[in-house]
């Protein structure tokens, strides 16, 4: 009797997460979809700039967001934005050796390549598909 309802809890502990797993891939492709329009590489945007860590941390999390439905736009505006607006290289490295000036100045003039990054990658997807459709 013990072994059965400890089976039964772990099973539906399973599927709890496999409902937890369809929830938020609902919501990854709700909010930086290809559906989701501009305002999903401003989301994007916005979590690269705010994700911390390394890119043995950034790559993967990007991955993810493929694998979840997140549009490649979406994911090519998240890397840029890590990339050149991440807040914790600017906060460690940048500011103590450059200064506040330089790392503002250089901070606002970075602000929209992220966003024509993903436009561009949104282009570049659309263009690839239209390619092998008129291959076919």
């Amino acid at each position: 009797m013990g072994l059965r309802r400890r089976v039964k809890s772990r099973n539906g502990r399973y599927f709890g997460l496999l409902g937890v797993d369809r929830a938020q891939r609902e919501m990854v492709a709700r909010w930086v979809g290809h559906e989701s329009g501009f305002a999903g590489l401003l989301i994007a945007a916005f979590f690269g700039f705010l994700l911390p860590g390394g890119p043995i941390t950034i790559y993967p999390v990007a991955g993810a967001f493929l694998v979840m439905g997140a549009d490649a736009g979406a994911v090519v505006a998240f890397i840029v934005s890590w990339t050149l607006i991440g807040y914790t290289r600017a906060l460690v490295w940048e500011l103590p050796f450059f200064g506040a000036d330089f790392v503002i100045w250089r901070m606002v003039a970075a602000i929209p390549l992220p966003i024509i990054a993903g436009l561009l990658a949104r282009i570049a997807v659309r263009a690839g598909f239209q390619y092998r459709d008129e291959i076919k």
